[in-house]
């Protein structure tokens, strides 16, 4: 790419600038240099024509499984970061639940130098909360944040000692980060494999209430209230979960919280006939949890949007309900489930979609980017909002397959990924 170049004509959406309208976008030494109506183009430009395309910051997921070290059959950090720019994310945090986990700086280390050599999204490790994910005593929460960890969380696991996740809330203070947390309580949910109610006992499946959500959202609220840290509370998925957020927020409790596309488009109906790629946690729920989902994304209960993209071996999906993994890829349809299910329907307008994919993200975890103002770094989205296009899997970037959206047909598709003012994906 030459040393400066720029983007004409495309209708910059930046909801940190409030900006909605058409403009050119000139980029230099990987920085935003200048955002106007018409900008000159000189002739060490290169110019990359936008008309008709929405131009962004940069998507950014701020929950995605990259497996590695320790599962790369199902997705390794450079065929994650590969797949993130194909669906428009130029950064991505990447969660510790890998084997080993990210529970030391030596770990945190190793992701930061295979998300630099992918040369594709920005990658940020996230840290354990404890050692091991052993839910016991805290990791090296200090030494990893001066390693590159962005946040530290157990995902995958709660952390069920409360004791623990208290010192953990008040130890984080010191270094600017917030706790995130997967909230589940385990004795309510351990033997469930999906959403507990009408579906689940046609099934005849065991089930997760609730309940389970419900209380650790109630006891995260309170740690954090109680020792003025930030909690992060991930994969949002009840209607009473939501409702909790939105008090604690109207007392200044320091608290952000995410919504997953599945979790705002999919209830346990999804689950019928025993299909594994449904298959996740927290679980599919009913109905009137994802109007509640919907209803607090839309009033800014819940601050973002994140993929919980969770790679799995098509070996490991195809066994019986009961013995598959959770979790499903979400990296390269989110924008499309987005557009067509989330902007399309009312819940937010494309304003309000980028702030919760973009800028949002950005402020809650102190990340570059989230911004198109000039002296930023020049991470941007560009996506052709009246494209169509039909999701299949085996098109993915990602090494894995397991989504439940295959055939679906969405609107809006990425055109151009830039990273640091480079073009990694070109649609």
């Amino acid at each position: 790419m030459s040393a400066r170049t720029l983007l004409r004509g495309g209708r910059v959406v930046d909801p940190s600038q409030k900006l909605d309208g058409v403009r050119d976008l000139m980029l230099a030494d990987g920085m935003v240099a200048a955002l106007a109506p018409e900008l000159e183009a000189g002739p060490d430009t290169r110019v990359i024509e936008c008309g008709g395309l929405v131009v962004t910051p940069g998507l950014i997921d701020a929950h995605v499984h990259l497996r590695e070290p320790g599962d790369e059959h199902k997705e390794t950090i450079a065929s994650g970061a590969r797949a993130a720019v194909a669906g428009g994310f130029t950064s991505v945090l990447a969660m510790p639940n890998t084997n080993p986990p990210i529970d030391d700086p030596a770990t945190v280390g190793f992701v930061l130098a295979e998300g630099r050599r992918a040369g594709a999204a920005r990658v940020y490790p996230v840290g354990c909360i404890s050692a091991g994910r052993a839910g016991e005593r805290l990791a090296l929460v200090g030494e990893m944040v001066e390693a590159g960890a962005v946040a530290i969380t157990d995902d995958g696991s709660p952390v069920m000692d409360s004791g623990l996740m208290r010192l953990a809330l008040l130890y984080a203070q010191a270094f600017g980060i917030p706790v995130a947390d997967h909230p589940e309580d385990l004795t309510l949910s351990a033997r469930g494999h999906m959403n507990a109610g009408l579906v689940a006992t046609r099934l005849g499946l065991p089930g997760k209430p609730n309940a389970a959500e419900d209380a650790h959202i109630v006891r995260d609220l309170l740690l954090a209230e109680l020792t003025g840290g930030h909690i992060h509370l991930q994969h949002v998925s009840t209607a009473f979960g939501v409702e909790m957020i939105r008090q604690a927020k109207s007392r200044g409790v320091r608290v952000s919280a995410e919504a997953t596309p599945h979790h705002l488009i999919l209830t346990d109906e999804a689950v019928e006939g025993y299909r594994t790629e449904a298959k996740m946690n927290p679980p599919l729920r009913t109905r009137a949890d994802v109007d509640a989902v919907r209803s607090g994304l839309g009033d800014g209960t819940l601050d973002t949007i994140a993929t919980d993209h969770a790679p799995h071996h098509y070996d490991e999906k195809e066994a019986a309900f009961t013995d598959a993994p959770n979790g499903i890829v979400g990296l390269e349809t989110a924008l499309g489930l987005v557009l067509t299910h989330v902007v399309d329907e009312g819940i937010l307008d494309l304003t309000a979609m980028v702030e919760r994919m973009s800028c949002q993200p950005a402020k809650v975890f102190r990340l570059p980017g989230g911004t198109l103002a000039p002296g930023s770094v020049a991470d941007i989205t560009v996506f052709d909002p009246d494209a169509r296009w039909v999701v299949d899997p085996k098109a993915f970037r990602s090494r894995s397959r397991n989504s439940p959206f295959a055939g679906w047909e969405l609107r809006g598709q990425v055109r151009r990924t830039i990273v640091g003012g480079r073009t990694v994906f070109e649609g």
